[in-house]
């Protein structure tokens, strides 16, 4: 289930609008500013409304919203299709208001919407598969679908207080099994265009859907509510009624998914990229460029990627030297790195809860340091847990943004289906990325922020990425590897991955690269094993554009840090430039240069 929603670029592109917010005058009417307040304000409860899952997922299921706490979005082809009017709509009234008499946070903050609903509704109009824009192609995969999204959710975001509570997730589970067969509903509409995801996805997706097909005493959809509703003391046979909803609503359903499933394998292709798919070419160019909010084209990307892959492995042999290992090339040394026990947990639940628990402890160590390079400081607090088992032969590790009160922290899910496929050199990066100060210093800072509730949950993936990836490297210059090279090798392992999606990404979508193909170029540039690698490519394949966000992303705010720098001198504050950047809330890069830009201008004045 969404808890975002997918944001697209058209040939405008970042930089025309960021000339446009430069252009405001340096004035702006009040009357002008609290219509544009207004009409996010209005946009928001349009968006809340229809999607009960962001109710949840931001803590607002409550009071006059209470009623959504039982619901689910509707996922149907004629709700897809009144959701692509409802953005038309949103855009036609957002250009009514005159943009030129904004200037400062508003005139940021117009711009990052405007983006958002023009680029949504330019796609919407060109492309009728998948979802609203140019998120994923396929509704259902491996990694998409309310099969997949379902366990996580009702687990972690449906809250369980009252018996309320518990009544509003029985009518949830409910809900699933409507949701799942509207997705079967667009399923078919999809493939009559000729859109069926590539069989490995396929494969994927069926097997993740029998490891969920288990005995309702055994379903985390199940047990989620009867444990915490007895943890709670909420009186009542909630195993029972949710037992009852799962094996006759939910497991009926998720069996007419599989029989779909099966039914399109054998039409389905091995081919990973979506140059195949109707227009498949323009949706690439699309999904790239909502991903990276950028106008590079895909061979520009490649490029970069085998650019900074290239310094990335020199800095990498150096570190290899530095414990030793210097025969081989440098993804050969980081395969022996992988298999070298004593970096590997125990492979059991015991050995998962200790890997766990030392991560915590590297959390609390650089919550230390955080007042030395950030002014604000996020209250939200941090939990790291396993991704259920369910799901994590397809899931990746990731992260959940808490409620916008902060009373339901943020998690940080970890994918521990097997612990030598997480060796602790390679942990410390992966968790600075994921939480500080990565996602959650950033999610939770922008949701502090004083910006319009519309701004608080939006989402731009090359924003967003782009800085966790640039944390990964700030972990660095805050001395977190001081002392452990085999830890910076970890960190230089993860940015060698990103360099390697840039390269892998577009060459499956635009260059026709095979599955594996790509598989053996990304194992060849980070040295992981080849599964992981497999899995890496194949979430691409479903997901395109998305991986190349990290990387463009990052360069980006460093490339705004050196201006910074070189604009202010001894006046630059490394606190300062990173509120500027965190404060701003997620935007498009080209938009992002302009908030800084204010920043500076504005440090310059004081």
């Amino acid at each position: 289930m969404l808890d975002r929603r997918d944001l697209l670029l058209t040939a405008a592109g970042g930089a025309a609008l960021a000339a446009r917010a430069v252009a405001a005058p340096a004035s702006a009417t009040p009357g002008a500013e609290q219509r544009l307040s207004l009409l996010l304000d209005q946009f928001f409860a349009e968006d809340l409304a229809d999607s009960p899952e962001l109710a949840t997922s931001l803590g607002l299921d409550i009071g006059p919203h209470a009623d959504l706490k039982s619901k689910l979005h509707q996922a149907s082809v004629a709700d897809l299709e009144r959701r692509k009017r409802r953005t038309a709509d949103q855009l036609a009234r957002l250009s009514g208001l005159d943009r030129k008499v904004l200037s400062g946070m508003p005139a940021v903050n117009y711009e990052a919407v405007f983006y958002d609903l023009e680029t949504t509704d330019a796609a919407n109009r060109r492309f009728h598969y998948g979802d609203e824009g140019a998120g994923s192609p396929y509704v259902l995969s491996q990694i998409t679908g309310a099969y997949q999204d379902a366990p996580d959710f009702m687990a972690t975001q449906h809250t369980i207080a009252t018996r309320a509570d518990c009544e509003a997730y029985l009518a949830r589970l409910s809900e699933l099994a409507r949701v799942m067969d509207q997705e079967i509903e667009r399923v078919r509409r999809d493939a009559g265009l000729g859109v069926i995801p590539p069989d490995f996805a396929l494969k994927a997706a069926l097997g993740q859907m029998k490891t969920m097909r288990v005995p309702a005493e055994q379903s985390t959809l199940v047990t989620s509510l009867a444990d915490r509703a007895k943890a709670k003391g909420i009186a009542g046979d909630w195993q029972g009624q949710a037992s009852a909803i799962y094996r006759d609503k939910v497991t009926p359903a998720l069996e007419r998914q599989m029989a779909l499933l099966t039914e399109l394998l054998p039409k389905s292709v091995h081919e990973p990229g979506v140059w195949r798919l109707p227009d498949g070419e323009a949706y690439y160019a699309a999904a790239l460029a909502s991903r990276t909010t950028t106008r590079m084209t895909p061979q520009e990307v490649h490029k970069l990627g085998l650019d900074v892959g290239a310094q990335l492995s020199a800095r990498a042999d150096v570190l290899f030297r530095k414990i030793g290992m210097s025969q081989g090339s440098v993804a050969e040394r980081y395969r022996v790195l992988f298999k070298d026990p004593k970096y590997v947990y125990p492979n059991t639940d015991a050995g998962k809860a200790k890997l766990i628990a030392d991560l915590d402890q590297l959390v609390r160590a650089m919550q230390r340091r955080l007042p030395g390079y950030f002014g604000a400081l996020p209250k939200a607090g941090l939990e790291i847990r396993r991704i259920p088992k369910e799901t994590e032969q397809g899931a990746s590790t990731h992260y959940t943004a808490g409620s916008l009160d902060g009373t339901r922290p943020g998690i940080y899910w970890l994918n521990l289906r097997d612990t030598a496929e997480a060796p602790w050199w390679d942990m410390p990066t992966t968790t600075y990325h994921e939480g500080i100060p990565g996602h959650h210093l950033q999610q939770s800072l922008q949701r502090q922020a004083d910006l319009p509730m519309l701004r608080k949950v939006a989402d731009f993936g090359a924003y967003v990425e782009g800085w966790a990836l640039y944390a990964e490297q700030l972990a660095q210059e805050m001395g977190a590897y001081a002392s452990d090279p085999a830890g910076e090798l970890g960190y230089i392992h993860d940015a060698l991955l990103r360099s390697g999606r840039l390269v892998t990404d577009t060459g499956i979508h635009a260059l026709r690269w095979s599955r594996e193909k790509a598989a053996a170029v990304l194992s060849d540039t980070d040295g992981d094993p080849a599964s992981l690698a497999e899995q890496e490519i194949e979430r691409y394949a479903v997901w395109p554009g998305q991986a190349c966000s990290y990387m463009v992303g990052k360069i980006s705010i460093l490339r705004l840090r050196d201006r910074t720098r070189a604009a202010l001198g001894g006046r630059f504050d490394i606190r300062k430039f990173h509120d500027a950047v965190l404060l701003s809330g997620s935007l498009p890069l080209g938009v992002l240069e302009t908030a800084v830009g204010r920043y500076i201008a504005a440090t310059r004045r004081a």
